[in-house]
């Protein structure tokens, strides 16, 4: 232990030794300190007296400050939701107690205060405190904040050593970074008008398993492990697709699930190896209709969430408001590449172009992967306003109905704002024919360790053979949602335990 926690232990034990329980089973609060506040003004309002209110209240909260004057002390309490001020006087905690609160209690330290609400001279509301005891001895002081003006705004952080500092410490972290508390409340308010909005249009949430025999519904690598009692390797889900359209088949026009996923795969500024996703499927619906629905859904939620529709993402402002620009994959390419692919049909004639453009760093081995590259490459960046890119390869997209003049191609969209992939969506395959001629192709194309395979799912192919209806299907990783509507350039920033390496 360090010096600073050697000698808070050493306070512990005088606590201790006089009987006091520093982590007792039972408190008494009585309010928050919202309500309390609250209640406070409600009797102002009433005609009480600012210096006498007669409001009593027992608070419960993080010492944050404390300043000693002689014969009385201030301080500063923290819950969940406010901080207040509390006045510890000797002629009413009494000598000997306000001495040993401030021999013996730390910042960080959870403490329970009873007394009555008053205003001061300087007009801050605080409780004239009667009765004090420990909740929570902190041992470890929490890292000290820090005021950080970042263009033009004043920001406060922990005074951690870095940004991975803070993720492994996410605890201390929160306990001392109010904006942090923040985008986590933003985060579940988010959640919560998904829902909502879902809800609302006649979706049924549902759950699916976590651990599948098979997985699929996307281009991934899974974590696999393994059943000892059924001996039966299984895997983490990349994906809920699968399970969801089962439910088509057996009747349900429209389902949604928010959850996790899972995929074995690299970490970076807009990935994290497990990740929040919401899906949903709707019946007799194609992707033209889950356009206008996802447009309509993530306005929805910037209103609820901001207050309107407009955001400041990475110092640029984004528009929520539907209609959002639609533009085909093939013009989006040709635009800001040169190169239109679709006078390239062949995977080695677009393989010949792209080296007269200087592409020499080809690694792709179809045709809708040199594609997918392009895009990256030249498009990805410069989608900034809320954007639907349509009309994908159909190699590269094995669960899509094929567009109706060209079996190459399949009626799938991606959303991009801020230059940040955000949503997928689908004309979804219903042609359990097709489905297994697909199947069979990424088997063929993709090598098992590329993460593009598809696997054969057979149970998936019967539950098609019965009948599933036309439907659109869309997914969408709710952190990259989140990271919109906070103005979080990375991921980690609006996960609360981001996966990390292990420390050296």
């Amino acid at each position: 232990m360090t010096e600073i926690e050697q000698h808070r232990l050493k306070k512990l034990e005088r606590l201790r030794a006089r009987g006091e329980c520093a982590y007792p089973h039972r408190t008494q609060r009585s309010h928050s300190i919202t309500s309390a506040l609250q209640a406070f003004s409600d009797a102002l309002a009433d005609g009480a007296n600012p210096q006498d209110s007669g409001v009593r209240a027992t608070l419960c909260g993080r010492l944050r400050s404390v300043r000693t004057m002689g014969k009385l002390a201030f301080a500063h309490v923290e819950d969940g939701g406010g901080r207040i001020q509390l006045l510890l006087r000797a002629d009413v905690l009494g000598k000997e107690r306000l001495k040993q609160f401030e021999a013996d209690y730390d910042l960080g330290d959870i403490v329970q205060a009873e007394g009555t609400l008053l205003r001061t001279r300087t007009g801050e509301t605080t409780l004239n405190t009667s009765a004090l005891r420990m909740l929570a001895k902190s041992i470890s002081p929490l890292p000290a904040a820090k005021e950080v003006d970042e263009d033009g705004e004043r920001k406060v952080y922990s005074a951690f050593d870095n940004a991975e500092a803070r993720y492994r410490e996410r605890y201390a972290d929160l306990a001392v970074n109010e904006p942090v508390r923040e985008i986590f409340r933003t985060r579940a308010r988010v959640v919560r008008a998904l829902r909502a909005f879902l809800d609302e249009h006649d979706f049924l949430e549902v759950e699916t398993p976590v651990l599948q025999p098979i997985y699929g519904g996307a281009a991934a690598r899974p974590f696999s492990t393994h059943h000892n009692q059924l001996h039966q390797d299984l895997f983490l889900r990349i994906s809920f697709e699968l399970y969801l359209k089962r439910l088509l088949v057996g009747g349900f026009e429209r389902v949604y699930e928010i959850g996790r996923d899972f995929r074995n795969e690299g970490v970076s500024l807009t990935h994290n190896p497990e990740f929040t996703q919401l899906e949903f499927y709707c019946a007799y619906a194609d992707y033209q209709d889950v356009m206008r629905l996802t447009e309509q859904m993530v306005a929805y939620v910037a209103q609820q969430v901001t207050g309107g529709t407009t955001v400041t993402y990475q110092g640029q402002q984004l528009d929520f408001k539907p209609p959002w620009a639609r533009i085909s994959l093939r013009e989006a390419v040709a635009e800001h590449s040169g190169i239109d692919y679709g006078e390239h049909p062949t995977t080695d004639g677009l393989v010949a172009v792209m080296r007269e453009k200087g592409h020499n760093q080809m690694q792709a081995v179809t045709r809708g992967k040199l594609i997918e590259g392009l895009f990256s490459h030249y498009v990805e960046p410069k989608l900034v306003q809320p954007t639907f890119v349509y009309d994908f390869p159909r190699d590269v997209s094995p669960l899509a109905k094929a567009t109706e003049n060209d079996a190459d191609i399949v009626e799938r969209f991606e959303v991009f704002i801020g230059g940040l992939e955000l949503c997928n969506a689908f004309t979804e395959l219903n042609d359990p024919l097709d489905q297994e001629q697909r199947f069979l192709q990424m088997g063929r194309d993709y090598s098992k360790d590329s993460g593009d395979a598809h696997p054969m799912d057979n149970d998936y192919l019967q539950a098609m053979r019965y009948g599933m209806p036309p439907n659109g299907g869309f997914g969408m990783g709710v952190d990259r949602l989140v990271m919109l509507l906070t103005d979080q350039r990375s991921i980690r920033e609006v996960i609360l335990f981001p996966h990390l390496r292990a420390k050296e």
